[in-house]
């Protein structure tokens, strides 16, 4: 029966190397292929998200933190559902910003932010943060909105790599759509 099928698996690692205050933090973990572990999988605390798996070794996986200056996370706001993307500015390794949430949505100061169903990396609903203020611009369209991390970068031992069994079944699926786009 498929609609019981078991959506995500999780493979639990230690954080043996980490960096905080570069633009570009990569996480290395104690887990590789070896382990099952694979590039793009997502990688999360009990607190929330960390980043993406990048590199495998045998042994050893590196991550791209979410405080990594190309990182974007697929995230809402939990208390009205209308979602953007969560990007670092390389400032503050508590703090990022909620972008593309159009500007007539209501934001407020404690709405908490999570993963959305869009990511084939994270599951819904993973804690990212909430919402500390909104620095939306005069004649934007758009809100600023900054958030506090739920994640302690500072502070990682222990994290969570996610494999999502049914990602390339979707991956495949949504292919053919790009076809019709030739």
């Amino acid at each position: 029966d498929t609609a019981r099928r078991q959506q995500y698996t999780f493979i639990t690692a230690k954080v043996v190397n980490n960096s905080v205050n570069h633009r570009s933090n990569y996480i290395t973990l104690n887990r590789g292929a070896l382990q099952g572990v694979k590039p793009e999988m997502g990688v999360i605390t009990s607190f929330g998200v960390v980043g993406i798996v990048k590199q495998v070794s045998p042994h050893y996986c590196t991550v791209i933190s979410l405080l990594h200056k190309d990182t974007r996370i697929s995230a809402m706001i939990k208390a009205n559902g209308f979602f953007g993307s969560l990007v670092w500015d390389g400032d503050d390794p508590a703090v990022a910003t909620l972008n593309e949430i159009d500007k007539t949505v209501p934001v407020h100061k404690g709405d908490t932010i999570i993963t959305t169903t869009y990511s084939k990396i994270f599951p819904e609903g993973v804690l990212l943060g909430t919402v500390i203020e909104d620095k939306t611009k005069p004649g934007s369209s758009f809100h600023e909105i900054r958030v506090k991390l739920s994640t302690r970068f500072d502070n990682l031992n222990y994290v969570y790599i996610v494999d999502n069994l049914l990602k390339n079944e979707q991956q495949e699926l949504e292919a053919g759509n790009k076809q019709d786009d030739k």
